[in-house]
């Protein structure tokens, strides 16, 4: 990171009100369009030119200065990008990302790195996602050291649908304008949400949303739910509720914990009329309001009712016990997440077993789950990865031995 850049941190640290008004000189700057060719991964998928890292690379300098000297005359105009879908639980279709050319990743990420200077030190502790030095295990943790140690009963799990493509333009503008005067900056980014979107060879216009695989896109979302929920929930629904209410937000999923019943069915309603207001809508099917906490077993055992436990992150959290007795929230992997990852596997075993010699195949297999662990090899959670990787290797051996009719492996 520049000097300039972390200097901007600094700047809106001391000056928590005042507008920027000149930024759009970082953007262009050929140091940091260089910088962030270098941070660019070149495995990605490149966008409709076909030009990906390694071919930019070739005339670096060359590249980068006629970059440099669209974007200062106003004269960069982003390209379309292309469509592609990814595996999505419940989806047959799946989840649309939109892949932008490699010189457009460069700008994205420059524009990127000067909105987190400024928004990084506003943004609030209850925010998680797509942020510096924060990850789901943070959030998971501060959810389960506030539920045990804070005097909360009752839990609501929201989600919004469709929220990067329904995210209003016209608000995201306001939204930034309270701390940024520059218009250059803004104008380049209204550019690069209405670059449109090629599929099967037709260019679809964008009207509203951000679009889902761009690398400006998640710095875009915080900022658009910072002040359409965070700021609201921390100054109309905290500081009004009867007990203890905490917010948890990781993009565009959150979380809220309250201690009383009367707070989470308040929250709830007024949840609905603020994010309509935004041109957002809550997902029924994905929100929900139960019981959970220290004394919820109990209750949930005398109304003759299951275990109340909920999902959020790919983890189900339910009420358990430590070793002497106390209170403790318990998370384990989430049988949906379970199921998916290991469809994924075998999907993916099936169809290269015999593109790769045995040696290959096999570490690739491990990178694989070596993934899956590092995200869910948590506390309490020891059953189900052993249960992944018992499940992961006889599918393996499966597949292998299905090469040829040669002795088994």
């Amino acid at each position: 990171m520049s000097t300039d850049l972390r200097r901007i941190r600094e700047y809106v640290a001391r000056h928590p009100n005042e507008v920027m008004t000149s930024l759009y000189h970082h953007v262009t700057d050929i140091d940091n369009l260089r910088s962030c060719y270098k941070s660019l991964d070149g495995r990605k998928a490149i966008g409709i030119d076909g030009v990906g890292k390694g071919e930019y690379g070739k005339e670096l300098e060359e590249n980068l200065k006629n970059l440099s000297d669209r974007l200062k005359r106003m004269g960069y105009v982003p390209q379309n990008k292309r469509r592609t879908y990814i595996p999505k639980p419940g989806s047959d279709k799946g989840r649309p990302l939109a892949i932008s050319v490699f010189e457009d990743k460069i700008v994205e990420m420059s524009v990127k790195r000067v909105l987190e200077q400024i928004y990084e030190p506003m943004f609030l502790d209850c925010s998680y996602g797509y942020r510096e030095n924060r990850n789901p295990h943070q959030c998971i943790d501060a959810i389960g050291k506030t539920i045990q140690q804070k005097r909360t009963n009752h839990v609501v799990e929201a989600d919004i649908r469709s929220f990067f493509d329904r995210l209003n333009w016209e608000w995201l503008g306001k939204f930034l304008r309270h701390r940024i005067g520059d218009e250059r900056l803004l104008r380049l980014i209204t550019r690069m949400l209405k670059a449109g979107i090629m599929e099967d060879g037709l260019v679809k216009a964008c009207e509203e949303g951000a679009p889902q695989g761009a690398i400006v896109s998640p710095v875009l979302s915080n900022v658009y739910l910072h002040y359409a929920l965070d700021l609201w929930f921390e100054k109309r629904i905290k500081p009004y509720s009867r007990g203890d209410a905490h917010l948890f937000r990781f993009a565009d999923d959150f979380l809220c914990v309250f201690r009383y019943k009367e707070d989470a069915e308040q929250f709830e309603r007024a949840l609905k009329d603020r994010l309509e207001g935004f041109g957002l809508e809550v997902a029924p099917e994905k929100t929900q309001r139960i019981e959970f906490g220290k004394y919820a077993v109990e209750n949930a055992k005398r109304k003759g009712e299951r275990r109340p436990m909920f999902t959020f992150l790919g983890f189900t959290h339910y009420c358990g016990k430590t070793r002497y007795g106390h209170f403790k929230v318990k998370r384990c992997t989430s049988m949906k997440k379970f199921r998916l990852k290991l469809r994924e596997y075998t999907e993916w075993i099936k169809k290269e077993r015999s593109n790769y010699p045995t040696g290959v195949l096999m570490r690739r297999a491990k990178s694989r789950i070596q993934g899956h662990l590092n995200y869910y090899a948590i506390t309490d959670n020891g059953r189900m990865c052993e249960s992944y990787r018992n499940w992961f290797t006889m599918i393996t051996y499966k597949w292998l031995n299905r090469r040829s009719q040669r002795k088994s492996l």
